[in-house]
């Protein structure tokens, strides 16, 4: 390595802000590169809480922490945490309604011909048993049961994934722990002045409270919705998507767990009048809350719904959090990267919001710079960052199209509004061809995209032409024994209950 590009190495990292993605951040960065002389960072104030209602995830947080060296069965007593299959999603086609978006693959593709086409033919021809049942993830989750997925597995039907619901306080301690174990410095403090330098606007340094001052190659906003450097700092500029997402508010609430119920494996996601309502079980509590639209309901009508629809003891009360949905316009600025709140809001329908620090971090770590913080990578990693958030809004969107109801203001604003063009075309894309579109940095590949086509109801006129020559009675003897398999399958594995009882109680979670 020649001396010139030795000096334009970064060398330092300063992190601004704590939680859940400051400290994912400091333990993966510092596990990344290992032993290389780049000091890390990290600066959070005690006093300053965190919103830490995101409590549900998706199965790429699983492959996150394993790459720090963690297992499953170690983070879920950590985390006071349960294990999640999919997300069930009540009366949103209409009341008694309900689907489950499961973590897996539908039945079994055949000669380069998906699953969905052998399905709608055999629909068409005459009794056929319901998409999920040919989905191992589903009909696992659907009867409350949970087993970790084979090795190796025998076939595609056996194939499912599996996500955590943890305490998102809990999870960040762990992060925390992996970091400062790992030589990340912790510094608690309140920043009190951004110092840009003169010649180009970057972050030269941050002034805190107690008069130290902190100086970085590269800055990471993780300060949440405020944006203490991309936004206060830089004036980056924010893109509203309220003209497509109309929620928002969030009421969050704990509340003590029931006594008689086993925890289900799958997070609760159920419609209200002016938007939807969270169910989340952990060991030690349950997470609530209610998303909604205060242009169809004020707060405290939306506080009362929430715990009318609340079975348990509250153990506080709700908090109320306001958001704009949508995403700043560069979440790398200068040299600020931004991650978490600081880059963004979706509302978390689809727990998104952790899995998008993850890939944040990931993009970050292939298009790491050096002090010259060349155009073209800054380019590269907003871009990418632009497609991928993009795509995430279009599949939340998506739910509240398809849904379809009218019987309040809130759900008939949904139902006639408008809809982005690139959700549009995946859409048509569908009905027409019965083909789902694939992109580089999509987080939910098409076995998502067919779990929320079909819970919705929206499927093509017809199928593939390469099954015209099928014969009808062989496919739905076929397609009868797919589903005989996954039945047996979920009838020999143990409930969540019990399987939580076995391998991962926690001891009793700490006072907060």
């Amino acid at each position: 390595m020649s001396e010139d590009v030795r000096k334009g190495r970064i060398r330092s990292i300063v992190i601004v802000g704590g939680g859940t993605a400051g400290w994912m951040a400091a333990a993966a960065l510092r596990r990344h590169f290992g032993p290389a002389p780049i000091d890390i960072t990290l600066v959070e104030s005690s006093e300053i809480g965190t919103i830490g209602v995101g409590e549900a995830t998706i199965p790429t947080i699983r492959g996150f922490y394993q790459n720090l060296g963690l297992d499953d069965l170690e983070v879920l007593r950590a985390t006071q945490g349960t294990c999640k299959l999919g997300i069930r999603f009540k009366d949103w086609m209409a009341p008694g309604s309900a689907f489950i978006h499961p973590f897996g693959l539908y039945g079994q593709d055949l000669n380069g011909v998906g699953f969905q086409h052998y399905w709608t033919k055999a629909r068409a021809g005459g009794e056929v048993g319901a998409f999920g049942e040919y989905c191992l993830g589903a009909s696992l989750a659907a009867a409350g049961k949970f087993t970790v997925p084979a090795a190796n597995p025998p076939s595609s039907l056996s194939i499912f994934d599996w996500a955590l619901h943890f305490d998102a306080a809990l999870f960040a301690q762990l992060m925390r722990r992996v970091a400062e174990a790992n030589g990340v410095r912790r510094i608690d403090a309140k920043v009190v002045k951004v110092n840009l330098r003169p010649e180009d606007g970057f972050v030269a340094s941050l002034d805190l409270h107690t008069g130290q001052v902190v100086e970085g190659d590269l800055f990471i906003d993780c300060s949440g919705f405020r944006g203490l450097l991309i936004e206060e700092a830089l004036e980056t500029g924010y893109e509203d998507w309220s003209q497509w997402l109309f929620c928002d508010r969030a009421l969050a609430v704990q509340s003590q767990p029931p006594e008689s119920a086993e925890p289900p494996p799958y997070t609760d996601v159920t419609a209200h009048t002016a938007g939807w309502r969270w169910r989340i079980p952990l060991q030690h509590r349950y997470g609530n809350g209610y998303v909604y639209s205060s242009r169809h309901i004020d707060d405290e009508a939306a506080k009362a719904e929430l715990i009318a629809a609340v079975p348990d003891k509250l153990l506080h009360e709700p908090r109320l959090i306001r958001f704009t949905p949508g995403r700043r316009k560069k979440v790398w600025n200068r040299n600020v990267v931004t991650l978490g709140l600081a880059s963004g809001f979706l509302e978390p329908l689809e727990s998104t919001s952790i899995a998008l620090i993850e890939t944040g971090i990931e993009k970050l770590k292939q298009l790491f710079p050096d002090r010259s913080f060349d155009p073209a990578v800054v380019d590269e990693f907003n871009d990418w960052s632009r497609r991928e958030m993009e795509r995430v809004r279009d599949f939340v969107i998506l739910h509240y199209k398809a849904a379809q109801r009218g019987d309040t203001p809130f759900w008939r604003t949904t139902r006639d509004a408008d809809i982005p063009e690139t959700l549009a075309r995946k859409v048509e894309l569908f009905r027409s061809r019965g083909h789902v579109a694939r992109y580089r940095w999509e987080m939910f590949q098409p076995p998502s995209w067919l779990a929320i086509f079909d819970g919705f109801g929206i499927w093509p006129e017809s199928w593939d032409p390469a099954l015209d020559g099928v014969d009808g009675a062989v496919l739905a003897a076929s397609l009868n024994q797919m589903r005989a398999g996954v039945a047996r399958a979920v009838a020999q594995a143990p409930t969540h209950g019990e399987f939580l009882r076995r391998y991962v109680a926690a001891q009793p979670a700490a006072a907060e």
